[in-house]
């Protein structure tokens, strides 16, 4: 079983972005996934910027894969999706049809979690198109993704989202910008100011959810470390670990130990994360519930 960092959701100061992943060159990952997927207006990094992070990882021996952005909304978008789609050089993770549409029966590409495979039939459709791995959606229930890999797709892998803050939906708003009485078009690039977003809470105090300029996200950490034997019963190839901004780098340790059969992974993980553990969709309940810890 691998373990993949997914794309980087939130917004950071370029130097930040890569001495981060060159602190995640050291660890034992296995793919990481690279670019902008949240919003067109994050600059800091620019494509040529993306693709030498993907070379740096790929000499250190990482998969590395360009992700697209999910909610496209200019000719720019367009353009862009079109550059990554045809860089050349790197798989690319589609996270929308439109970059779907460009792969389809010309190269091998990734499924992302946002693209509504919910069925067998909906699986085997995108697999016919030159999918080569798939990414479960964030909300699907273990029972369901047994039933989806009943009869397994023959060089198909499947990802499942494994750690992190839930991307739970995109808008053409900017929340965190709205926040701040700030139009969209003028955000003065607000997310800066929120490394892991901007937490929303209840009136009694209660974590809820985090705005990530035009992403809301879960409050709450999904945390499946302690699911590893039935995902790896299930025929799941590959765990997904969404960055963040402080202690990433023990968190893939931990995973790494947790995959390998460590006991106390979960517990000990706890520590290292920005906000309280939940593993609720795993199980068919509300996604903020926490199961059973099991190793």
């Amino acid at each position: 079983m691998k373990l993949a960092l997914g794309p980087l959701l939130y917004y950071w100061p370029r130097d930040t972005v890569f001495a981060f992943y060159e602190a995640m060159a050291a660890t034992p990952l296995d793919v990481v996934y690279l670019g902008e997927t949240v919003c067109s207006r994050r600059h800091e990094l620019r494509l040529n910027d993306w693709l030498a992070l993907a070379r740096m990882l790929h000499a250190a021996g990482k998969e590395a894969v360009l992700s697209t952005q999910v909610l496209i909304e200019s000719n720019t978008d367009v353009g862009t999706l079109h550059k990554i789609t045809g860089n050349g050089e790197f798989l690319v993770e589609a996270n929308d049809m439109g970059a779907v549409s460009r792969l389809a029966g010309t190269q091998p590409f990734v499924a992302g979690p946002h693209l509504n495979l919910y069925n067998a039939h909906s699986l085997q459709w995108m697999a016919q198109l030159g999918a080569r791995r798939w990414v479960m959606p964030i909300e699907m229930a273990r029972d369901a993704l047994a039933a989806m890999l009943a009869q397994p797709l023959e060089g198909l892998q499947t990802e499942v989202f494994a750690y992190g803050r839930m991307p739970l939906a995109y808008s053409a708003r900017c929340f965190t910008a709205r926040h701040r009485n700030l139009p969209k078009d003028d955000c003065r690039f607000s997310c800066l100011e929120h490394p892991d977003g901007l937490p929303l809470r209840t009136r009694e105090g209660e974590g809820f959810l985090v705005l990530n300029g035009t992403q809301t996200q879960s409050a709450r950490v999904y945390n499946l470390a302690g699911e590893i034997a039935a995902m790896r019963t299930l025929g799941v190839g590959l765990l997904r670990l969404s960055p963040q901004a402080q202690h990433m780098e023990q968190v893939v340790a931990l995973f790494d130990e947790a995959r390998n059969g460590a006991a106390d992974a979960v517990q000990r993980m706890q520590p290292h994360m920005p906000d309280l553990p939940c593993d609720g969709y795993w199980h068919g309940r509300p996604g903020l519930e926490q199961g059973r810890i099991t190793a």
